[in-house]
């Protein structure tokens, strides 16, 4: 009997390893690390949890939050989006799904979200989504997976709450609300550099937050910004799309952070509370 249940324990394990795991989540206690480490970015707010994820991940949850804070969506139905983007898709623009189902919200074309190509573009699908949940009477006062499932109508309308803590801390810290809050340490090679990684990560932020963001300089790009939150909301965003702009460093409000160590430090005093600089890899 112990034999087998030897035997059992152990496939299990394999089973368990077998399934890999797309972001970790740990307490900012003293609490042992059960899952190994190793992702690249870390976001944190205080008294709160602090999420890790890849790059690729943070960069459409920060592209998620762009396009609800420039709609003057309140943060409640950022966390929903990040929430549901979460469970739909693990934050990744998945070219497929179920059935016909898209994008990090797995929309489909068939049930009217538009056409595949337009759900494939992480903004046009957060839009969406956005549309959809403003029109959901008393969203704002519902538990976080009564309000996506209204906009969503999955086989599995409790799966959203799992991911209602991570998302608030991500929705807190890329609203701009906690500033510093978010790191990510850029291994090996840029993929873009110089005026090209300037000139893209210019297209990026005008996509994301409008027409006339961002200014391209003799360091990379700098935003001018009408207050310290909105500075972050940006610094933030540029360290989430640091790995494929070829982002350096970003300054902002005496702090920077730079890509090898991945955090941030007292900075250079470059930059002012109305502006934030964002140096790219020459």
């Amino acid at each position: 009997m112990r034999k087998w249940a030897a035997l059992a324990g152990f496939m299990a394990f394999v089973v368990l390893a077998g399934l890999g795991v797309v972001a970790v989540v740990r307490m900012l206690d003293n609490v042992p690390k059960l899952l190994p480490s190793g992702y690249p970015c870390k976001v944190g707010v205080p008294a709160g949890t602090e999420v890790e994820l890849e790059a690729g991940q943070l960069a459409n949850a920060a592209t998620i939050a762009a396009v609800g804070i420039r709609r003057g969506i309140p943060r409640q139905g950022i966390v929903v989006a990040l929430a549901t983007a979460w469970q739909e898709s693990k934050l990744e623009n998945l070219t497929g799904g179920d059935r016909d189902s898209i994008g990090l919200f797995q929309q489909r074309p068939s049930q009217g979200w538009g056409k595949a190509e337009e759900i494939a573009d992480p903004r046009y699908a957060s839009a969406r989504f956005y549309n959809a949940l403003v029109r959901v009477k008393g969203w704002q006062d519902m538990r976080v997976t009564d309000a996506a499932q209204a906009v969503q109508r999955s086989a599995y309308p409790e799966a959203y709450e799992k991911w209602a803590d991570e998302s608030l801390v991500l929705a807190t810290a890329l609203a701009g609300e906690a500033g510093g809050s978010v790191g990510c340490t850029v291994d090996g090679k840029p993929e873009s550099r110089g005026v090209a990684a300037a000139e893209a990560l210019v297209q990026g932020l005008r996509l994301d937050w409008g027409d006339k963001t961002g200014t391209l300089d003799a360091a990379g790009v700098s935003v001018t910004v009408r207050n310290e939150q909105a500075g972050w909301q940006y610094a933030h965003w540029l360290v989430a799309h640091a790995t494929d702009r070829g982002v350096r460093r970003v300054t902002f409000g005496g702090r920077q952070w730079d890509a090898e160590s991945g955090s941030w430090a007292s900075g250079d005093g470059t930059a002012t509370g109305t502006v934030v600089v964002a140096e790219v890899h020459s």
